[in-house]
């Protein structure tokens, strides 16, 4: 499924750490050359690719509050590897909400929420639809959230930040396809990431027996379990699915 993969340029945003790490390290292991940005170091992800074989990793300092790091970091790209096939736009203020009820949420914290989570996919897409317009190909993965489609008590911005990642995607999908570029969604449900463990510190345990007594598959969602997903929106074996969330949450919700 994955052998066009090879050759091609993937540019993962919040590889650091978590998801976006293993996104980038299965992207890399599939043969694409892998552009690893997040504003924490991606020395280890890129080791980690190194020391895999497969595609090349190159790390970058990426501020996705900045188009011009935003910018910097399609540049970069360019520059090392001559083409962006696939943008996986992974980073998001998560972990570091302190949430509460909706009416307690700082205005701060709301802004700063939006800023990451939807401007930010916003102005990577925008770093890197010129060369993707020239290809007349691309494929552009935003990461949802089961929050946006179930919603999440405590956490309205993080939801709404999320909700909004989906109808992006479509109307990207919309203005894009002209051009032979595909905009879809992933939505995963509560991920065992250090993230999630920062999000609900001590009440961890708890929250994650209630959310897989809540799914189908019950058990709580690894990395591992997304990256396959990935690899299909990012391959030519999905070349004809574009506008869609595809819901990797072990059967909670039925789209």
């Amino acid at each position: 499924m994955t052998d066009d993969l090879k050759g091609k340029t993937a540019i993962v945003t919040g590889a650091g750490r978590g998801l976006g790490r293993e996104y980038a390290e299965k992207l890399a292991a599939a043969g694409a050359n892998v552009v690893a940005g997040d504003v924490l170091d991606c020395a280890d992800t890129v080791a980690a690719i190194s020391a895999a074989g497969g595609g090349k990793g190159i790390a970058v300092s990426l501020d996705v509050r900045d188009q011009a790091s935003c910018d910097a970091m399609a540049e970069l790209a360019m520059a090392k590897f001559g083409r962006i096939d696939v943008l996986v736009n992974n980073a998001a203020l998560y972990g570091s909400l302190k949430g509460g009820r909706f009416e307690s949420l700082a205005t701060d914290e709301w802004d700063a929420c939006m800023d990451v989570n939807v401007n930010g996919i916003w102005r990577c897409c925008k770093a890197v639809i010129g060369p993707m317009k020239a290809q007349k190909s691309g494929s552009i993965i935003n990461i949802s959230s089961l929050a946006a489609v179930a919603g999440l008590p405590y956490g309205l911005h993080y939801s709404t930040s999320k909700a909004a990642v989906i109808g992006m995607t479509r109307s990207l999908a919309r203005e894009l396809g002209r051009d032979w570029i595909r905009v879809n969604a992933i939505g995963p449900s509560a991920v065992m990431t250090e993230g999630t463990s920062e999000f609900f510190g001590d009440r961890l345990e708890k929250v994650a027996g209630v959310i897989a007594d809540q799914q189908t598959l019950k058990r709580n969602l690894q990395p591992e379990d997304l990256s396959g997903t990935v690899l299909y929106l990012a391959s030519d074996a999905s070349k004809f699915v574009t506008g869609q969330t595809l819901m990797v949450d072990g059967g909670t919700v039925f789209l």
